[in-house]
């Protein structure tokens, strides 16, 4: 496939779906510098089954597309499922206001859950498509992983910042990692 042909089926849907896991991490990643809203283990564990599902993507985009990838990305997805699920769970009661902003009158887990049902549920399709030539060098497709992989270093940052070394806070409300730096080194 040459730089200006336009993609195959199965190349478009890898790069659309790593736009949506670009997007969900990008507006979390937002809102908690923006608002302040501390993301809790839950969130975080939740923002990396997205991560595992976009480097699965990714894998497919610059070595071609293989079964493996596609597995990898599945099972982040269902494990980033039961996590959201799991959280859902946790404030199904009625007169439970939730944790954390909404969205659309939706917590930001309950749209995670609802995203990982339409990803898991897109890498199968993708994993089914005739045509597996996914590979692509195209500018999209590299603002892409490049995009992606910044928003992951993004958080990797912002999630020692957070919790530092140890467990993170089941309910953050300051940067633990960034007060001991400050307390250990003086800044």
């Amino acid at each position: 496939m040459s730089k200006h042909d336009f993609p195959s089926l199965a190349a478009l849907g890898n790069q659309l779906a790593l736009a949506a896991i670009i997007g969900m991490l990008s507006y979390a990643f937002i809102d908690q510098l923006y608002f302040g809203e501390l993301p809790c283990p839950l969130c975080l564990m939740q923002r990396m089954g997205f991560v595992i599902i976009g480097f699965a993507l990714v894998l497919n985009m610059r070595c071609g597309a293989h079964s493996a990838h596609y597995g990898w990305g599945i099972i982040g997805g269902l494990v980033g499922m039961m996590v959201s699920l799991r959280q859902v769970l946790l404030h199904v009661l009625p007169g439970d206001k939730g944790f954390g902003a909404t969205f659309l009158e939706l917590h930001f887990y309950t749209w995670a859950f609802v995203g990982y049902i339409g990803l898991i549920a897109g890498l199968a399709i993708l994993l089914m498509l005739p045509n597996r030539d996914v590979r692509s060098r195209s500018l999209f497709a590299n603002i892409l992983v490049i995009l992606f992989i910044t928003i992951v270093f993004a958080n990797i940052a912002s999630t020692l910042l957070e919790c530092g070394i140890g467990p993170c806070a089941d309910d953050p409300v300051k940067y633990e990692g960034w007060i001991w730096l400050r307390t250990r080194f003086g800044f």
